[in-house]
């Protein structure tokens, strides 16, 4: 009877252990609530796809519906309702008020607004709440808060009504007024800065978090990007941002990307801060297909997940003819990741060699250097020209990758 008290006795404290261990896993990270973005104008068969495979990844699904824009004027989304009903999920409307707006025009806006609430509604669409993304300039907020209560007073009391708060928010006093117009806020801690910083900093996120945790009295979301932008047609003047659409304009660009273990990096960190009112994260944006820009969604399920983000990479030599063959960079990691730093070819029997693309040629006696001179982030599973070269003969295994 002593024998089995002591072996039920060493069960115990190992199960204990274990399920220690498992209960600091789990919550390493909160039991955030995960919702996601559909910014698409353009609505495709590959939403179908999109939305099936995410479904049970995303609790809510945040639509874009109504753009208004200087110069395009308003803009109804014309999303695909049915898809969406079928769909089920719970649904809110966002509303996209461009900040080069020279004023509101509060009249339209709001009918504009509930003409497409009321479309959905009929559709059969679980609609919960009513989102304004407007990125007002500070001095403005007081007319935003009137535009705010005039939409509160005549939304269905049903529906949360909801904003994007910017950082440059925090430290004006009327962000208090604002605030208290709404249900809940997003907190959006990713944008372009400057071509330098990029997307996304991430211990600047975490100060911005940690102040608006302190400041607002409502709940409130972390929006985090999963995707990457273009900033095209630099000049002397600026550049133009070019994200899932292509703007098709002439002059330089500049690739920025977020990189998933840096938006990883902070999750960790964020949990650890236990942030009071933050309920949870919206994601930017539901990736597609053909989205080149947005990370995929196996990717985007690692970073949520708290899963390794492991990068692995394979060169590629493409026979062509007469000892030509294109090279190619092929990401067979399980995870989206940025283009490698360099990739080196040993060898001394080229003839001839060039780079394309994001990345330039360094030729010595025996190596053959490709140096990234610009960044993108590249899928799991997908490949992208490094160059070519001409050679009598390739050395085995002389082929090293640094990420």
């Amino acid at each position: 009877m002593k024998r089995w008290a002591t072996m039920a006795a060493i069960l115990l404290l190992a199960l204990a252990a274990g399920l220690s261990g498992r209960y600091q896993a789990l919550k390493f990270y909160p039991a955030w609530d995960q919702q996601v973005y559909l910014w698409q104008r353009v609505w495709t068969a590959q939403h179908a796809t999109a939305l099936a495979a995410s479904h049970d990844l995303f609790s809510t699904l945040r639509v874009l519906g109504l753009q208004v824009h200087p110069r395009e004027g308003y803009r109804e989304i014309p999303v695909n309702t049915p898809l969406l009903k079928q769909d089920g999920r719970p649904l809110w409307l966002v509303v996209r008020l461009d900040g080069q707006l020279k004023q509101l025009d509060e009249t339209v806006i709001r009918q504009r607004l509930l003409q497409q609430l009321q479309r959905w509604q009929a559709a059969g669409l679980t609609v919960v709440g009513v989102e304004i993304d407007h990125d007002a300039a500070v001095a403005r907020l007081p007319a935003y808060q009137h535009f705010l209560q005039q939409l509160r007073q005549q939304l269905p009391t049903s529906l949360q009504l909801g904003i994007t708060a910017l950082p440059a928010w925090m430290d004006s006093p009327a962000l208090s007024g604002v605030l208290q117009q709404t249900d809940s806020s997003v907190l959006q801690v990713h944008a372009v800065l400057s071509p330098q910083q990029g997307l996304f900093d991430g211990p600047l996120a975490l100060r911005w978090a940690s102040q608006y945790a302190r400041i607002s009295t409502k709940p409130f979301r972390v929006a985090l990007p999963a995707y990457g932008m273009g900033l095209v047609g630099i000049d002397a003047q600026g550049a133009q941002v070019e994200s899932e659409v292509s703007l098709r304009v002439a002059g330089a660009t500049q690739e920025l990307s977020v990189a998933p273990q840096q938006v990883a990096d902070f999750l960790r960190q964020l949990a650890a801060r236990k942030l009071p009112r933050l309920q949870g994260i919206i994601w930017f944006r539901l990736p597609l297909a053909d989205d080149r820009r947005a990370w995929s969604l196996t990717t985007l399920r690692a970073v949520i997940n708290n899963q390794p983000l492991t990068a692995s990479w394979q060169v590629k030599f493409l026979p062509q003819q007469n000892g030509l063959y294109d090279l190619h960079i092929y990401n067979d990691g399980p995870v989206d990741a940025p283009l490698p730093r360099e990739i080196g070819i040993n060898t001394g029997n080229c003839l001839a060699a060039d780079a394309v693309g994001n990345y330039r040629l360094e030729t010595t006696a025996e190596q053959l250097r490709f140096i990234r001179i610009s960044n993108a982030q590249l899928r799991t599973g997908q490949s992208r020209p490094l160059g070519w070269l001409r050679c009598q003969q390739l050395t085995p295994g002389g082929t090293y990758v640094t990420p």
